[in-house]
């Protein structure tokens, strides 16, 4: 980095500070935490386990797998993911995550192959919402196999 570079960046990084500085946090309200804590229970008790459980097929047919969740962060909205990657693929993401306007949110991207004589682009988009009481395990299986297909037929 250069010492013009550094210097941008710390004029950049001190604006930020002094804009900071300025803003009151917004205070959050019980109703608020109260719906983050009911989607992160929820995204515990129905939508993890059955992740889970697609992780252990796609492991047992050679491929790579992993679930993670982001449940009692202040800096992020809980969230359940599954991280698939095909045998000579890319990895890809189905995330499901808590969106205050709409309740729970399902969003991939998948990855596809650069092999395949396309660019290594990924595509993401939204497969759905559904209210935090509303999900459940068939519509998680539903959302997911989906993911799982666009994948395979990507890679």
């Amino acid at each position: 980095m250069t010492e013009q570079q550094r210097a941008k960046l710390r004029a950049l990084l001190q604006a930020y500070a002094e804009r900071a500085a300025k803003v009151k946090p917004e205070e959050k309200t019980p109703e608020d935490h109260a719906d983050r804590r009911m989607c992160g229970e929820r995204l515990h008790a129905i939508v993890r386990p059955i992740l889970d459980a697609f992780m252990a097929e796609l492991k047992e047919a050679g491929h790579e797998a992993s679930v993670r969740e982001h449940l009692e962060r202040d800096d992020a909205y809980p969230s359940v993911a599954l991280s698939f990657t095909p045998r000579r693929g890319l990895a890809s993401a189905l995330i499901f995550r808590y969106d205050p306007r709409h309740g729970i949110a399902v969003q991939r991207e998948v990855k596809q192959a650069p092999w395949k004589g396309r660019p290594a682009t990924a595509t993401g988009d939204r497969l759905g919402n559904i209210g935090i009481t509303a999900v459940s395990a068939a519509w998680v299986e539903t959302k997911t196999l989906t993911f799982i297909e666009a994948v395979l037929k990507a890679n």
